[in-house]
């Protein structure tokens, strides 16, 4: 692996990285949904785009999950969905809108568990708005897809571009290695029975060998 620097990051892989970026967004239009789930991990912002869409009255209850993992455990050591309601709150969500599922570790749990805890609530569920960090779209997707069939998921996050993104980070090096895990989950995990399949254009492929080959790897899938 090549050991870059945020400072060294080249345009051309930069521009490789807007390419994964934007096939990770599903371009799904907003639509009221009878229940969200807001998918833990390292962004707290995702959070307040949870209560954004609360506000705007696009679903009644949402469910946080998540648990920590090695990206989150110093960030948020008492678990992803807990200190996620917590901002939820702070933000003006209600208590009584919210629904805790707090040991997923992996997108597979947080789907399935959620849809635990919303079945064990009495909840009917006919669409789903999926709420996750912008490069979690796709995968949430076909996740949900793969598990919960019966359900339509509507994919949102924070309607940030690549750069402004970037600009909340403090290493687009470990950012662009985040993007590559997600890219090469989406066209793995299906042969694991985890995903339904998703046509992957070949210049997509292309860019994502292309930065692996120059060393963003630290997230891809043990060999």
């Amino acid at each position: 692996m090549t050991d870059h620097q945020d400072d060294l990051i080249s345009e051309a892989d930069q521009a490789d990285a807007r390419t994964i970026w934007a096939f990770h967004q599903m371009g799904h239009e907003l639509q009221p949904c009878s229940a969200a789930i807001t998918l833990g991990s390292l962004d707290l912002g995702v959070a307040a785009t949870t209560a954004d869409l609360y506000h705007a009255g696009m679903f009644p209850v949402v469910v946080f999950t998540g648990d920590t993992s090695d990206a989150t455990k110093e960030r948020f050591p008492r678990g992803e969905a807990v200190h996620y309601r917590e901002h939820a709150i702070s933000l003006g969500v209600p208590d009584e809108a919210i629904l805790l599922e707090p040991k997923a570790t992996n997108t597979g749990q947080n789907i399935g568990f959620s849809r635990e805890v919303l079945e064990r609530a009495g909840i009917a569920v006919s669409t789903m708005l999926l709420i996750s960090m912008p490069y979690m779209q796709r995968r949430a997707y076909a996740t949900c897809r793969k598990l919960w069939p019966e359900v339509q998921p509507v994919c949102v996050s924070q309607p940030l571009s690549f750069d402004e993104y970037v600009s909340t980070h403090d290493h687009e090096k470990q950012l662009i290695d985040m993007l590559m895990g997600d890219m090469e989950r989406v066209m793995e995990y299906p042969k694991r029975g985890f995903a339904i399949e998703q046509h992957v254009p070949e210049r997509v492929r292309d860019t994502f060998n292309r930065l692996r080959a120059h060393g963003y790897d630290t997230w891809l899938l043990p060999a």
